[in-house]
């Protein structure tokens, strides 16, 4: 049984005012300007933390082929070292995944199963979030905003570029900011302070029909412009199986059930 909630329509009066405030946002270049100058400084932050940690609430919507909207939540959390090392882990409702990189070896254990595979990748963590993105299709939780040249992903071909303010997420005041490229829009909630860290990262698709979204919502946040001591070695639990990573099923974020059948 699927249950859900919806939310009391607004007044023909609200959304007007709505409008006329999305109409009256800043556009000209000084103020373009400085909401880059915002996103710069959360990406230069983020890129000279040598290690980092945080927890994390993921928020995954398909449209099915009748125009129905669905939400698949999930919780986890990241340990990263730089250059080379990262650790994730994820909970949902279709599964509990662990993936450790240590720079040479992707391990991606599938607790639930309590089957693990093991792919060779070398190289530094932008490579692992590329091959991961552009081989296997499995991309990173947050990757765009865990890269080295996260700046230029993000707002290469950006336009329509907007602060709308200061809000919360999670009792932390951030700033909101919002842009779009030809496939997407996006909008990133900074922590206002001496620690810029994404506190929220939402991507509406515009290329997929009903423009569904992902959302990453962290907290926890931990970092240091030194390396850290975590530990990145794998070590399957007693009686897993190793399998071919084609056979580890359902450790993406999206079950094998509910992916559209081309």
């Amino acid at each position: 049984m699927i249950c859900s909630r919806t939310p009391r329509r607004p007044g023909l009066a609200v959304v007007t005012a709505m409008a006329a405030m999305w109409g009256a946002l800043p556009a000209h270049a000084d103020a373009t300007a400085g909401i880059k100058d915002l996103v710069k400084s959360m990406t230069d932050f983020v890129a000279a933390q040598k290690s980092i940690s945080f927890d994390m609430e993921t928020d995954l919507e398909i449209v099915t082929t009748q125009g129905q909207r669905l939400s698949l939540a999930s919780s986890g959390a990241i340990d990263l070292s730089r250059p080379d090392k990262i650790r994730v882990e994820r909970k949902g409702g279709f599964a509990d995944v662990a993936a450790v990189y240590d720079g040479k070896t992707l391990s991606i254990l599938g607790r639930n199963l309590n089957l693990y595979a093991q792919v060779p990748i070398a190289g530094d963590l932008d490579h692992l979030i590329d091959e991961l993105r552009d081989k296997y299709a499995r991309p990173l939780p947050a990757a765009d905003l865990l890269k080295s040249d996260s700046y230029s992903q993000i707002m290469t071909g950006a336009t329509g570029i907007a602060y709308l303010g200061a809000g919360v997420i999670l009792g932390q005041m951030c700033d909101h900011v919002a842009m779009r490229n030809d496939d997407v829009d996006l909008q990133i909630w900074i922590a206002q302070g001496d620690k810029p860290y994404p506190c929220r990262y939402t991507i509406t698709s515009h290329a997929i029909p009903g423009q569904p979204q992902y959302s990453v919502e962290i907290w926890n946040w931990k970092s240091s412009p030194e390396p850290g001591n975590a530990d990145f070695s794998f070590t399957p639990p007693a009686g897993a199986q190793a399998v071919e990573p084609a056979k580890l099923a359902d450790t993406d974020e999206l079950p094998a059930h509910l992916a559209r059948k081309n």
